[in-house]
Formats: structure tokens, C-alpha cells, sequence
């Protein structure tokens, strides 16, 4: 079955010292396109996100939202810059002199400019770490596949319908076909008649007319290769393969061959299933531009 390109999925983990939470949610999108939005100090994760999203889907804006939480407190460290703090100390001693007053090293003084003190964060093991985001990147890639799935089928039971409706229109107007010529033929003859009046028609000439507009007028290709086309897009979907961009060619082919269908074919009955097929292939266009 086709799977859809909307989805939503969700997935924790914890470890390390952390709690990861990632959620996925997509439309639809002519190519796959991957935005992940996460904690900086992360960011190198990012690539492998993307990576084994890629490997999954071919299709759809795919948003990944990562949320990482401290689960333990961790060990912070205080560093001292001495060299700066001798520095100031030093700066303060040769402006006391230059002013000719009296200075006396105050460390608590010294300790309060500017970057004498820093707190030093302890360092995240993130290849450990990472064993975690893939745990949770996982659980929220099952529970995103999934509600793409179950979204696809419908869509799939759907579209076979549609197809299953387009068939009986094409089989109407396969059985319409071979009356337009004789149709044609009747209503040439009635209307030379009534011009002629007495005199004899020429039953030759008749019959060329009749050949010619019988070939201009035959829909046998078009009818042939809609049902190819049919045919092509029901296997389509009964595979498990990305099936989108493939389906969107095919309704593009089916329209091009309805409007020539349409258009040589000059019969009111025929002209009538045309329109239920055009409007038929404006539904499955517009769902297929959900499927992936």
C-alpha cells in the first residue's frame, strides 16, 4: 500500500545523565526536505538525524523537534584565570601610584572582574549520548511510519474507487464509440437527401466520406491507452513503493488522453462521460498529492 505524507510521531529516551524527547511531524512536499530544530550543544546530531530519516521516507517536510533534559545534576567547576586577576591587581597598584594614594590587593575585590572567575561545564559524552537520541529518535520513526501507513491506506481504498468509477466511464464510452461513425453516416445521408431531393446520392463518394471522418473520429488508441494507464496506476498502488510523483504523470497522461477523446470523437453521449472523467481525475490529482 502507498503511504501517505502527512504523519506524527513521538518518542522518549534517557540515559546519560539525560531525557530525550523527539517529535516528528510532516506534509506534504514535492521531495523529501528534513528541518530539525534541537539544542545547540547537540547540533551533532543533527546529520544523523537527517541521515536515518533519510534512509525511511522519500517524501514530505518532515519537522524534527528535539528536547533534551538534565535527568542528574552534574559536577560543575570553577576556574581561575590568575594571570588575569595579577593583571588587574597589577593595573590597580601603578594607578594608586600614579595618583599618589595607597592601594591594598582585596581579593574579594579581585574576584568580581570581569572573567577572573568562569564556571567550567563538566564535558557531555556524546557518543554515549547519542545511544539515547537513537533510542528515542526510533520509538517516534515507528509511531510517525505507522500513522503514515494507516493514512495511506485510506487514501489507497480511495483512490482504487476512483480508478474502479474512471473504468466504468471509459467502458461506456467504449461501447458509444463504434455508433458515432454510423450516427454520423445516418445524419450526413439525411441532410444530402433533403438538399438533393430527387436526385440519386452518390453512394462512393458517400461511403469516402464516411471512411474519412470514421478514421478522424477513431478514439481506439486513446481508449487503449487510458486503460494501459489505469492498469498502471492500480499496480501503483498495490506496491510498497513511493508511488506520488508516478501517479501525478499518469493522471497528467489520462487527461491529455480524455480531452483528445473529447475532442475527436464529436458525440454528445461520449462528450457527457468525458465530463464525469475529467472531474473524476480532478479528485484523484488533488489525493495523490498527499501520497508519498
Amino acid at each position: 500500500m502507498a503511504n501517505s505524507m502527512t504523519g506524527f510521531g513521538r518518542g522518549e529516551a534517557s540515559g546519560s545523565g539525560y531525557q530525550i524527547s523527539i517529535e516528528l511531524k510532516s506534509v506534504n512536499h514535492r521531495f523529501l526536505e528534513v528541518m530539525v530544530r534541537m539544542p545547540r550543544n547537540f547540533s551533532s546530531f543533527e546529520e544523523r538525524i537527517r541521515k536515518t530519516l533519510q534512509e525511511k521516507f522519500q517524501r514530505g517536510r518532515i519537522e524534527v523537534h528535539v528536547n533534551v533534559v538534565e535527568t542528574e545534576e552534574r559536577k560543575r567547576l570553577v576556574k581561575v584565570d590568575n594571570d588575569l586577576a595579577l593583571s588587574y591587581d597589577k593595573t590597580l597598584k601603578d594607578l594608586a601610584l600614579a595618583l599618589h594614594t595607597t592601594y591594598e590587593t582585596d581579593i574579594y575585590r579581585l574576584v568580581n572582574f570581569p572573567e577572573v572567575l568562569s564556571v567550567v561545564e563538566p564535558e557531555i559524552d556524546l557518543d554515549a549520548l547519542w545511544g539515547t537520541c537513537a533510542e528515542a529518535l526510533l520509538k517516534a520513526t515507528d509511531g510517525f511510519g505507522q500513522m503514515r501507513r494507516s493514512e495511506g491506506e485510506k487514501l489507497t481504498t480511495d483512490l482504487l474507487q476512483r480508478i474502479d468509477f474512471l473504468t466504468e466511464y471509459l467502458h461506456t464510452i467504449s461501447e458509444r464509440a463504434p455508433y458515432v461513425v454510423t450516427d454520423h453516416q445516418e445524419r450526413l445521408q439525411e441532410r444530402l437527401q433533403t438538399l438533393l431531393g430527387e436526385v440519386e446520392l452518390d453512394g462512393v463518394r458517400l461511403a469516402n466520406e464516411v471512411v474519412y471522418f470514421a478514421d478522424r473520429a477513431s478514439i481506439t488508441e486513446e481508449l487503449v491507452r487510458f486503460d494501459s494507464h489505469l492498469a498502471q496506476s492500480r499496480e501503483a498502488l498495490r506496491s510498497n513503493e513511493s508511488v506520488g510523483r508516478k501517479l501525478d504523470f499518469l493522471v497528467q497522461e489520462m487527461n491529455r488522453e480524455i480531452n483528445t477523446i473529447g475532442s475527436k470523437a464529436n458525440d454528445l453521449k461520449i462528450g457527457q462521460q468525458v465530463i464525469r472523467v475529467k472531474s473524476e481525475l480532478e479528485k484523484v490529482r488533488e489525493q495523490i498529492q498527499n501520497l508519498e
